[in-house]
């Protein structure tokens, strides 16, 4: 082989090669069918060491692949302390994984990520994750055609087999549905048409906005419905409070009141639920670096608010809740109230995700609004003492 085709991984160092590393899926996978690249400042929020709240309880690596002097592929490798204590093993973390259409340049940099967590003591790699489950989380199997939402990574079809056949398994899917907003998903009737927040037998039961002046306040009490709503799920790790922080901090541009949904209980917080607008609808067309003139118009679609569609990204219901009348609908609820809302907000189309595959509960109340998923993203897992090591 030519000196200059040979395949080399080397770790990331320096500020320029962690920008190379964030910018390179656009790069790679331009003019795919289906790839819209994100903004590099939304990426830089979720691997830049300095700006990530991931690293205030966890550490990584990240890898290039390079071939005569150009990129080809990129992974991370990381280790969630929290993680390690909420699942009681070493497992760690892949993710941020994009490569060229070459099965030797994926494997190569699964090895590296796989052999850099053993050397930490890990025993399973799981993955992908950017960086941990409270981040992007799955490789993409079904969806690539669908529109593009805020927070839900794209990858090329020809990743999910050469992961499979460099030793990875199916450990979880995750799926996300897309539920049109308007009178016709209203007549649907998630919840009984008699039964209203503040009315007859819910007249204990209220609702509420975000407060804009008390954001963090309510950032904590969305945060401690959703790590206790949450807790039992496959994968799930505790939201903490840096990592709240910063999510409030990086969508307060874009969040209204409207956006969250807070259902109370005689003052009492159960049930949660957070909408964030698509920033896609508005920074689609300007590529992942803007020009100047191009921040100059996202900056006015933010003002003007020109979103069509929206995730929610947070949904979660108190444990005291568990096992009672009102429990069981508190979701449905949450749904119903933010539809309501969507009379005054511009929404066309709200996209729920990640619902885990085995949460059949969920599953049940989505598709009575939005029968089959529009998107499936798988997590693998691998030994790190396999052979094929």
């Amino acid at each position: 082989m030519n000196e200059a085709d040979q395949l080399v991984i080397i770790p990331v160092s320096g500020l320029r090669q962690l920008s190379q590393f964030i910018r390179l899926p656009r790069q790679l996978y331009a003019g795919l069918p289906g790839y819209v690249p994100p903004l590099d400042m939304e990426q830089k929020d979720l691997l830049h060491p300095r700006k990530s709240a991931f690293f205030s309880h966890g550490r990584a690596q990240y890898f290039l692949a390079m071939r005569g002097g150009r990129p080809v592929g990129r992974i991370s490798a990381q280790i969630d302390d929290l993680a390690i204590e909420r699942l009681g093993e070493n497992i760690g973390f892949f993710g941020a994984l994009d490569a060229i259409d070459d099965a030797a340049v994926v494997s190569a940099l699964l090895d590296a990520a796989c052999t850099w967590l053993r050397a930490q003591g890990m025993v399973t790699a799981r993955g992908p994750f950017t960086l941990n489950s409270n981040g992007e989380t799955g490789m993409m199997i079904e969806g690539h055609d669908a529109p593009p939402m805020i927070a839900m990574p794209w990858h090329p079809r020809w990743l999910p087999p050469m992961i499979e056949a460099a030793g990875f398994t199916r450990a979880m899917d995750f799926l996300a549905y897309q539920m049109e907003i308007g009178p016709q998903a209203e007549e649907k009737h998630l919840v009984p048409s008699s039964l209203r927040l503040g009315e007859g037998r819910l007249g204990s039961v209220t609702t509420r906005v975000m407060r804009k002046d008390r954001m963090a306040e309510d950032g904590e009490i969305l945060r401690g419905l959703y790590n206790d709503a949450w807790r039992n799920n496959w994968g799930s790790l505790p939201l903490t409070q840096e990592e709240m922080t910063a999510m409030v901090a990086q969508m307060k541009p874009i969040l209204k009141p409207e956006h969250f949904v807070l259902i109370e209980q005689n003052g009492d917080p159960v049930a949660v639920a957070l909408v964030v607008p698509n920033l896609y609808d508005i920074a689609s067309d300007l590529g992942g670096a803007p020009s100047p003139l191009g921040w100059v118009k996202l900056a006015a679609r933010l003002l003007r608010h020109k979103f069509h569609s929206a995730r929610v990204i947070l949904l979660g219901v108190s444990s005291k809740m568990e096992g009672t009348a009102l429990g069981a609908i508190l979701p449905a609820l949450a749904i119903t109230e933010l539809m309501r809302r969507g009379k005054s907000l511009p929404y066309r189309m709200v996209e729920m995700g990640w619902v885990v595959e085995n949460n059949m509960p969920m599953r049940r109340l989505i598709e009575r609004l939005a029968p089959e998923p529009c998107k499936r993203y798988r997590v693998y897992d691998r030994p790190l003492t396999a052979p094929t090591d």
